[in-house]
């Protein structure tokens, strides 16, 4: 695998990781508005942990050559925003 190749891939993992705490984000924030309470620590801190995961899935499998889960390109294709 080539330099750049690595450093898209990355740059992908990156993308995906934030897109997911940007999501968690805005729950926290939907929730908050609505007046539900406040969302339990441990319910943020068990997201927090399985984003983790998936960015450290994809690193291994960036790293080793494995096929990927695809999280965001099929839908965003299938919305029709690309």
């Amino acid at each position: 695998m080539s330099l750049g190749g690595i450093l898209l891939g990355l740059i992908d993992i990156a993308i995906i990781v934030c897109v997911m705490l940007l999501i968690g984000v805005i729950i926290e924030w939907f929730v908050d508005k609505v007046g539900w309470g406040a969302i339990p620590p441990n319910a943020r801190n068990l997201f927090i942990a399985i984003v983790g995961l998936v960015g450290l899935y994809h690193l291994v499998a960036l790293l080793l050559g494995l096929p990927r889960l695809r999280i965001l390109a099929e839908r965003v294709l299938e919305i029709g925003i690309v």
